[in-house]
C-alpha cells in the first residue's frame, strides 16, 4: 500500500480544523443567546417575537384585544396611539398615565365632562391629519349607535373603556369634550386602550378591509400579514414622539411553549413570551436574558356563584385554604410568579398587607367544607384555556391544583377550551359549558376592571358576584380625583372580597419573557404592556 499524499493529508487536517472552529463559533453564539440576529432570514435591526396567542390578533384598533392584552401589547400599542398612555419607561414604578394624542385634559367639577386638548402636528401613516374630526370619527365607531360610522364589533370589544361614555363633541380643530353617564374620575386611565385609526383608510377600505390594511399614528406601520403565521411592521420614521430604533417588528403566533423555546434557541425569533419554567435555568446559563417583574395581574378561578356548591361562602373560602401556592410557585413556575394570598397584587397601588387573608391549611379547608354541608367534598368541573395572554402554563398549574383539592375531597374535572373562545364567553358574562368555575388571566391595570370583575351590574362579572357594599365603594371611587384616595377605596373593596371569596386566587404572574443577548435597550415595566421603541438589535457576541 502506498503512503498517503502529504498535501492531501494537510488539506484534510485543515478542513477538520475549520469545521471544528465553525462548530465552536456556533456554540459560543448559542451560549450568548445571540443566534436570533437574523430572525429566520429577516436580517438587520429586526425584532421577532414569539407570542403565546394562537393567531395574529385582528388589526383594527381595539379589536386587537380579541387575543387578550397580548394583542394590545404587540399590535394595538405599536400601530396606534390613544388619547392617553401608560408610562412604560421605568421598571421600578407602577406606570402612571401620561399624554399621548391628547396633550392635556381637564374635568368639570362633578367629573361628568372632560375636555381634551389634542396634540398638534401629528399625522396618520397615510398622511391624514390627526385632529378633532379624526377623534370624533373614531369615537363614533366605538360608541355612537346613531352614527353611520358605528361598528358593533368594536363597541363590544371596547368594553369598560367606552361603556360609560354618554356623548362627545368637537369644540375646535384641536379640542374635544367627552361627557359621561355619571362621575368618571379615572376616565384618562380607561382611555389608554381606546385607539385611533385613519378615517381616510377606514372609509376607503371599510371595516373588514381596514382590519387587513390598518393605518394608525403609532411608532410602527403595517407592512404585511400572513394570517396564522406572521405580522410584519416597519418603523414609522416620522413618529411624533421620535422614530423607534428598530427597523422592523415581526410577530409570530407560537402557542406551544416548547415550540417557542425551540424557535428562540434556533434563532427563528429573538424574543419569546412565557418560557416554560423548567427551561428558565438553562436559558439563563446560555446567556439569554430572562426578565421578570411584578405587575397588577392575577390568575384566579372565577367561581360560578349561580348554583351550588359555590353559592356557599364557606365552600368558596375552603378552596382558598386548600391549595399550596408556594409549592406551585417553587416547583412548577420556578419563581416566575408570586403566591396570591388576597385579591390585590403587590404591584397594584391599592395593595395593603392586611389584604393578604389566605394561606395553606388543608385541615381548615376540610373544616369549612364540613360546616358548609360537604364533609366528604364534592365533584366540580373547571373550564380553562391551554394557552393565552398571561396564562403561564395552565395545564400543569391546574393539574397541581386538582391534586391539592383532591386531598380535601374536592374532585375536579379539567375541561380545556381555546383562549379566544373563553374570552368571548367571559366578556359576555358566561362561564363556559355551565362549568362550576373558569380559570382566566385577569388584571387591574385599568381601574375600571374593578367594576368589570366585581360590579353586580357588569356584563363581565361572569361569576355573578354581588355585594351592595362593594357596589357602593366602586361608585365612590368614580367620584374621587386623587389617585391615592381612590387606591384606599379599592383596598377596602379587596378586604370585602377576601371575606366573600368570589374567586379562588392562586398566583400573581411576574410576566416572564426571554430575549436574545443582542436585544438591547428594553425596560421590563410593571405592566402587561411593553415599550418597543427603545429597543435595538446589537452585536451579541
Amino acid at each position: 500500500m502506498s503512503s498517503p499524499d502529504p498535501r492531501r493529508r494537510r488539506r484534510r487536517l485543515l478542513s477538520t480544523a475549520v469545521t471544528a472552529l465553525l462548530s465552536a463559533l456556533l456554540l459560543v453564539l448559542s451560549a450568548c443567546g445571540g443566534s436570533a440576529t437574523s430572525g429566520g432570514g429577516a436580517g438587520g435591526n429586526t425584532l421577532i417575537i414569539g407570542m403565546t396567542a394562537s393567531d395574529i390578533p385582528i388589526l383594527d384598533t381595539g379589536l386587537a384585544q380579541g387575543q387578550g392584552y397580548e394583542g394590545l401589547r404587540f399590535v394595538a400599542n405599536q400601530l396606534y396611539d390613544g388619547l392617553t398612555k401608560f408610562d412604560l419607561t421605568k421598571g421600578d414604578q407602577i406606570p402612571k398615565i401620561e399624554p399621548d394624542l391628547a396633550e392635556s385634559w381637564q374635568p368639570n367639577a362633578d367629573l361628568t365632562s372632560w375636555t381634551f386638548k389634542l396634540r398638534p402636528g401629528v399625522t396618520f401613516h397615510d398622511g391624514t391629519p390627526w385632529n378633532a374630526d379624526a377623534a370624533i370619527f373614531n369615537l363614533e365607531r366605538y360608541a355612537d349607535k346613531s352614527s353611520p360610522n358605528f361598528y358593533q364589533e368594536l363597541n363590544a370589544q371596547g368594553g369598560l373603556s367606552i361603556a360609560g361614555i354618554k356623548s362627545f363633541s368637537k369644540v375646535d380643530d384641536m379640542t374635544i369634550t367627552i361627557d359621561t353617564n355619571g362621575p368618571w374620575s379615572y376616565l384618562p386611565v380607561d382611555l389608554a386602550t381606546v385607539y385611533f385609526g385613519s378615517p381616510t383608510a377606514i372609509k376607503a377600505e371599510g371595516n373588514q378591509g381596514f382590519a387587513e390594511k390598518p393605518v394608525g399614528t403609532g411608532p410602527f406601520k403595517f407592512e404585511s400579514l400572513e394570517r396564522g403565521q406572521r405580522l410584519v411592521m416597519t418603523k414609522n420614521a416620522s413618529y411624533w414622539n421620535g422614530a423607534p430604533k428598530l427597523d422592523k417588528v415581526i410577530l409570530r403566533p407560537i402557542p406551544d411553549p416548547t415550540a417557542r423555546v425551540a424557535a428562540l434557541r434556533s434563532g427563528e425569533v429573538n424574543w419569546i413570551e412565557v418560557p416554560p419554567p423548567d427551561d428558565v435555568p438553562s436559558l439563563q446559563n446560555q446567556g439569554f436574558q430572562v426578565l421578570t417583574n411584578s405587575y397588577n395581574h392575577i390568575w384566579p378561578w372565577v367561581y360560578n356563584m349561580r348554583k351550588a356548591p359555590f353559592d356557599n361562602q364557606k365552600v368558596r373560602e375552603a378552596l382558598n385554604w386548600a391549595i399550596n401556592r408556594q409549592s406551585l410557585v417553587d416547583n412548577i413556575l420556578k419563581g416566575t410568579a408570586e403566591p396570591a394570598l388576597g385579591f390585590t397584587p403587590k404591584a397594584d397601588a391599592s395593595f395593603r398587607p392586611e389584604s393578604e387573608v389566605y394561606g395553606y391549611d388543608p385541615a381548615k379547608a376540610k373544616q369549612l367544607l364540613a360546616e358548609a354541608g360537604y364533609p366528604n367534598g364534592f365533584t366540580m368541573t373547571l373550564s380553562y384555556p391551554t394557552s393565552g395572554s398571561g396564562n403561564m402554563v395552565p395545564t400543569p398549574m391546574n393539574t397541581a391544583l386538582q391534586a391539592d383539592l383532591a386531598a380535601v375531597g374536592v374532585k375536579v374535572e379539567l375541561k380545556p377550551i381555546e383562549w379566544a373562545a373563553m374570552l368571548n364567553d367571559f366578556f359576555a358574562g358566561n362561564i363556559p359549558d355551565d362549568a362550576n368555575a373558569m380559570n382566566i388571566s385577569l388584571s387591574y391595570q385599568q381601574e375600571g376592571f374593578w367594576t368589570s370583575w366585581f360590579g353586580s351590574q357588569s356584563t363581565s362579572n361572569a361569576g355573578k358576584y354581588s355585594n351592595p357594599q362593594v357596589d357602593a365603594l366602586l361608585a365612590k371611587a368614580r367620584t374621587i380625583l386623587d389617585d391615592k384616595q381612590r387606591s384606599d377605596v379599592y383596598a377596602q373593596v379587596a378586604q370585602i372580597l377576601g371575606q366573600d371569596s368570589p374567586w379562588l386566587v392562586v398566583v400573581n404572574d411576574k410576566n416572564p419573557r426571554v430575549l436574545s443577548a443582542n436585544v438591547k435597550g428594553f425596560v421590563q415595566p410593571q405592566s402587561w404592556f411593553a415599550d418597543l421603541t427603545t429597543i435595538s438589535i446589537g452585536d451579541s457576541g
